[in-house]
C-alpha cells in the first residue's frame, strides 16, 4: 500500500512541485471532479501530470450537488434510458471499488401524497422498476441496493415521520447512492493520482492556453511559469469557454437549501415529492450529515457573467420551501434555513430552447470537444459519471497526440485514499463519523491527545483532527479550503463564524 505521505497535499509539496514544473505529458486545466478524475486516469497510466486549479479542488460546481451517486431516476423518467444506464454503472463502481467509505445506500421514498396525480404516482412507480432492470444489468446487487417495492403509509411514517398522514395513499421505496460530501470525493481523487505521482497545484491559474502548454500564473507570488504539454485537457467546467476557443456553454442553475434534522423529526430517507402540475418533476428532501436536510433541486437557465459562488434566488427558495411544505405537517419557513447553496451546470449550448431541450437533459450528456489549437475540452455530464467522462477526455486527448503510451484506463479498479471493502471498514478501529469520512485513514486522523477529537465550538461536531488533517495532508492552504470544502461547516454562517477561530488555530499549528 502507498504511505500516507505520498498522498499528503499541503504547501510545502505544492511549492516544491510547481518550482520544478517545466514539462509533461498531460497538463489538465481544473480542479474539479473530472478534472481530478483526468488527472489520476493520466498518472495511473504511467504518464506525467500536471493538474493546475486557479482556487481550489472543489471550488465549482463539484461541492453544489445534492450529494448522491444515482442511478438517473429523473433519466428513466425522461426516457434517457443511455445516460441512466451509465449511471447505474458508475455508482456500482463507486460503491464497490472506487470510494466505499464515502458512498452508502440510501433509502428513497415517493409517497402518494393527496394532491398527487395518478400519473405521477404511476411515472415514479415506472421508474423505480426501470431502475431494478438497470441494476440488475449493471451487476449492483441486492446485497447493496435493495429492488424497490409498494409501501403502506405507516412504513413511509417511519422513514420520514413528519410526512402528512392526511389523505397519505401508500407509496413506493428503492435504494440509491449517497456522497458523505461531494467535495470531499473530489480531493480523495486528487491526493490518490498524487499517488501515482500527479502535480495537483491550486491557486494556480492558466493562461494563454494552447494544445502544446500554457502560462501559469502563481496566485499566491505571482510567479510566472511557462509549462509545455504534449496533451492539454481542459476540465474547468463552467469557466471552460474562458479557456479553449470553439466552447460554447448554456449555465443552468441548480438550488439547494440547507435545514436542520429537527425540521424533519428525524427523516432517514430520500424523500421525494413531486412538484404539482408538472409530471417529470420532483422535489427532494435528502438527509446529510451533521444533522442536516438538502431540499432541491431546482432548475433554471441561468445567463450572464459566470459568478464564482452562485446564490439562491428568492424564487428558488419559496419554490422548493412551497413544494415540501405541502408534503410535511407543519410547513417549512425560511426561518427554519441554516443557509442556502446553488451551483452552475456546464451545459453544452446546442443552439435548442429550453422547451425544445430540456437543459435537465442537455447537463447530463457530457461532450469532447477539440478546439483548432488541439485543446481538448470536457463539459456537461453530472458527478456520478465523472469517471467514464475522464476517461473519455483522456482517451480523446491521447488519440490525437504524439504519446506512444496507449495503455487502457483502469480507474474502475483502483481504489481511492482511505477506501475499503465493507467488512474492513467495519474493523476500523475509530469512530464511526471518522470512519465515514476518511475510511482505513481515520486511526491516522485522530492519531495524538485525545482532546483532539473534541468538537471545535459548541454545537458543532467537527474536530480539530480534521482542521489538522485537512492542512497537512488534504491540500488547504486557506481558511476558506478549509470551512466550505474540507468540511462544509461554511454551508451556515452561525457556524461558520463559531468555527473560524480554531481553523485559524489549526493553520498557525501547521
Amino acid at each position: 500500500m502507498i504511505s500516507l505521505g505520498n498522498a499528503s497535499l499541503n504547501a510545502a509539496r505544492r511549492s516544491r512541485e510547481l518550482a520544478s514544473l517545466t514539462e509533461v505529458d498531460v497538463l489538465v486545466i481544473g480542479g474539479g471532479v473530472t478534472g481530478a478524475g483526468v488527472a489520476l486516469d493520466a498518472a495511473a497510466r504511467g504518464l506525467s501530470v500536471a493538474l493546475v486549479e486557479k482556487t481550489d479542488l472543489a471550488f465549482g460546481t463539484s461541492r453544489w450537488s445534492s450529494k448522491l451517486v444515482h442511478g438517473g431516476l429523473r433519466y428513466l423518467v425522461s426516457g434517457h434510458v443511455g445516460i441512466a444506464y451509465e449511471s447505474a454503472i458508475e455508482r456500482g463502481i463507486l460503491m464497490k471499488t472506487t470510494a466505499p467509505h464515502l458512498v452508502h445506500p440510501i433509502p428513497q421514498i415517493a409517497p402518494w401524497l393527496p394532491h398527487a396525480s395518478f400519473a405521477q404516482a404511476a411515472m415514479l412507480r415506472s421508474a423505480f422498476l426501470g431502475g431494478d432492470i438497470l441494476r440488475t444489468f449493471a451487476r449492483t446487487s441486492d446485497d447493496y441496493l435493495p429492488h424497490s417495492r409498494r409501501v403502506s403509509s405507516a412504513e413511509l411514517l417511519r422513514y420520514a415521520p413528519t410526512l402528512r398522514p392526511d389523505g397519505l395513499r401508500g407509496g413506493f421505496l428503492t435504494w440509491d447512492g449517497q456522497l458523505y460530501d461531494d467535495a470531499r470525493l473530489v480531493v480523495a481523487i486528487a491526493r490518490t493520482a498524487a499517488q501515482y505521482g500527479a502535480r495537483v497545484l491550486t491557486r494556480v491559474a492558466a493562461t494563454e492556453v494552447t494544445g502544446r502548454g500554457a502560462v501559469l500564473v502563481d496566485q499566491l507570488t505571482g510567479d510566472r511559469i511557462d509549462v509545455d504539454a504534449r496533451v492539454v485537457i481542459n476540465a474547468a467546467g463552467i469557466w471552460a469557454d474562458q479557456v479553449a476557443s470553439g466552447i460554447k456553454l448554456r449555465p443552468s442553475r441548480g438550488t439547494h437549501l440547507v435545514l436542520p434534522q429537527s425540521v424533519f423529526g428525524g427523516l432517514s430517507a430520500i424523500l421525494t415529492v413531486p412538484v404539482p402540475g408538472e409530471l417529470r418533476r420532483v422535489v427532494m428532501a435528502i438527509p446529510a450529515p451533521d444533522d442536516r436536510v438538502y431540499v432541491g433541486l431546482t432548475d433554471e437557465e441561468a445567463p450572464g457573467p459566470v459568478s464564482d459562488v452562485p446564490h439562491a434566488t428568492d424564487a428558488e427558495i419559496d419554490f422548493l420551501l412551497n413544494t415540501i411544505s405541502a408534503a410535511v405537517q407543519q410547513p417549512v419557513t425560511r426561518t427554519d434555513l441554516l443557509g442556502t447553496y446553488a451551483g452552475l451546470r456546464p451545459l453544452l449550448d446546442t443552439g435548442h430552447h429550453k422547451g425544445e431541450d430540456q437543459s435537465a437533459d442537455i447537463s447530463r450528456r457530457h461532450a469532447v470537444i477539440t478546439s483548432p489549437d488541439g485543446v481538448v475540452t470536457i463539459v456537461g455530464g453530472k458527478l456520478t459519471t465523472y469517471r467514464r467522462m475522464a476517461q473519455d477526455a483522456l482517451d480523446t486527448a491521447l488519440e490525437q497526440s504524439t504519446l506512444a503510451v496507449r495503455r487502457p484506463c483502469e480507474t474502475h479498479r483502483i481504489p481511492l485514499v482511505g477506501a475499503a471493502d465493507r467488512v474492513r471498514l467495519a474493523t476500523v478501529k475509530a469512530p464511526a463519523r471518522f470512519v465515514q469520512r476518511y475510511g482505513v485513514e481515520a486511526p491516522q486522523v485522530i492519531a495524538g491527545p485525545p482532546e483532539l477529537q473534541d468538537p471545535i465550538a459548541p454545537g458543532l461536531r467537527t474536530t480539530y483532527a480534521e482542521l489538522l488533517f485537512a492542512v497537512r495532508h488534504e491540500g488547504a492552504l486557506t481558511e476558506d479550503d478549509v470551512l466550505d470544502r474540507r468540511t462544509r461547516i461554511g454551508l451556515s454562517a452561525a457556524e461558520r463564524e463559531l468555527a473560524a477561530p480554531a481553523v485559524r488555530e489549526a493553520f498557525a499549528a501547521v
